[in-house]
Parts: structure tokens; C-alpha cells; sequence
């Protein structure tokens, strides 16, 4: 046994020392170091291994400008979304991604994209409905939302200084279409023989007999009284007006079909100062 692997050695050896076997030796070791210098060549190529872009600072340059420095650079963008600033001009640049490498010291590559979200002058809010509701109900819901109102009477027998129609840009608007803030919208209110104004009242203080003289002064016939904790007559007519809608401010005026709406307390407790 010791034999055989001895000639075993000995033929493997005698074929080492061979012309043959350092020739395919050779072709082996050519070919592994071709195919690593080949595998790195294109490595190198398809990661543009090396090449480093520096990104510029595009934030508060327009969007045109933006675009084309990032294309002058082999480098490409993308619009994320837009942003709210009515300060800035539309389409100027308020956000990057990737951020400019004056400040991130990191370099990119060509082709990388770079987000840029982008300033509007508008946004958008949905429109209420004002359908019915008065009209000065109505102007306080527009007002906060941010749109502004003009008002154009129609005669009508009834809904008198009510909404009757609410129209944008020349047509009628649905409640939750979307409109730009500031935008102006018209409104469409009834107007009968009732819809003289009148100087609003400051009924905050006086009791119940005092609010009806005022009211029958002033022509007014729809007002509601609500004293939740008094039990008699006596009560309401002892009882105080702390509340009052439409909320008085001074110099507003309202229609004489206007609803009110007081509320008392007894003893008057709840009264404003």
C-alpha cells in the first residue's frame, strides 16, 4: 500500500515537472486575472466609481432655473408637492432632496434625482353650505374660512335675508367643492317689505318687558326668550339677559326679520359686566 502511494507521488510529481502542465497552469492563471480586471472595469463603469457631483443649492431659486442647473449637472429631479407661502412667487423652490453639499459635504453620482417641493400663492379650502342660513350667519362662516362675499338681494315672499343661492366664478357652488383662499363668492339673499335695516341692539342687562319695548321700537317680531331655571312667571320677569344672537357689535346692522335669540339667567347671575 505504501508502494503504491509512493508511484502515485511519483507520477504526479514527473507531471508537474512537464511542459504541458505549466502551459495549461498558465492559461488558468491568465484567464482567473482576466476575468477579475474585466469584473472590476465594469464595476468601475457601471457605479461611475470615482466620479463625484457636488449638489447646488437650489432653494430659493424659480423652478425654471432650478430644472435646468439640475439638468447642466447630468443629474435629474423630481416635484414632491407643493407648499402654501403666498410671500414667495409660484414655483420658487422652498425644500430640496437631496440636501446641497456645501452643507451635507456628500457628493452624488449622474442620474441621481434630487425632490424639490415648490411654493403656491393659493390654497384651497372647501366650501360650506350657506344654503337657508342668515345672511349674517353666513358672511361670519365665510369670513373664517378665509373668502371673502358679495351680497346680491332677490325679491322673495319668504326666506327674507336668508340664503338663497351661492355662486362662484358665474355658477352655482357645492358645499365641499374646493376654492382658493380670498376667493370671492356671491351671495344670492331674499329680500321682501321686512328687509329695512335696522341698527342692532345691545339687549345685554335688561329684563325681559325692557328687550320687547325695544323690539316693538324698532319693528322687530321674531325674538325667542329661554331661561332654563325659571320656574315662574315672577322668575322671568326678574330675570336678566346675559346672552344674544346675533352677538351685539356696535355699528352692525341686521333686518328688522331677523330672529333673535336671548338668553336670561334669574336674578340676572350671568350678566357681563
Amino acid at each position: 500500500m505504501l508502494n503504491k502511494i509512493k508511484n502515485i507521488l511519483r507520477l504526479m510529481l514527473a507531471f508537474v515537472k512537464t511542459k504541458h502542465f505549466w502551459k495549461h497552469f498558465g492559461l488558468v492563471i491568465l484567464f482567473y486575472l482576466v476575468m477579475v480586471l474585466a469584473t472590476i472595469l465594469y464595476l468601475d463603469f457601471a457605479t461611475n466609481h470615482g466620479q463625484k457631483i457636488a449638489v447646488p443649492n437650489l432653494v430659493g431659486m424659480s423652478a425654471s432655473k432650478a430644472k435646468q442647473r439640475i439638468e447642466e449637472l447630468d443629474l435629474t429631479y423630481q416635484i414632491l408637492d407643493s407648499i402654501y407661502d403666498p410671500k414667495l412667487p409660484e414655483g420658487t423652490v422652498v425644500e430640496q432632496l437631496v440636501e446641497p453639499t456645501s452643507l451635507s459635504q456628500v457628493y452624488v453620482k449622474s442620474g441621481r434625482s434630487i425632490g424639490l417641493r415648490l411654493s403656491k400663492k393659493s390654497q384651497l379650502v372647501e366650501m360650506p353650505s350657506l344654503m337657508h342660513k342668515q345672511v349674517q350667519f353666513a358672511q361670519s362662516i365665510l369670513e373664517q374660512r378665509g373668502l371673502r362675499y358679495m351680497i346680491q338681494y332677490k325679491p322673495s315672499a319668504e326666506a327674507n335675508g336668508s340664503v338663497l343661492d351661492q355662486r362662484y366664478n358665474g355658477r352655482r357652488i357645492k358645499e365641499g367643492e374646493r376654492i382658493p383662499i380670498g376667493a370671492v363668492v356671491i351671495l344670492i339673499v331674499g329680500q321682501n317689505d321686512e328687509a329695512e335695516p335696522i341698527a342692532l341692539p345691545n339687549l345685554l342687562g335688561l329684563t325681559m318687558s325692557e328687550a320687547k319695548q325695544i323690539f316693538d321700537t324698532l319693528g322687530v317680531g321674531g325674538y325667542t326668550f329661554i331661561c332654563p331655571d325659571c320656574l315662574t312667571s315672577q322668575d322671568s320677569a326678574g330675570a336678566l339677559i346675559f346672552s344674544q344672537s346675533p352677538e351685539y357689535i356696535e355699528g352692525t346692522t341686521v333686518f328688522k326679520s331677523t330672529q333673535f335669540i336671548l338668553s336670561m339667567q334669574k336674578g340676572g347671575g350671568g350678566q357681563n359686566p
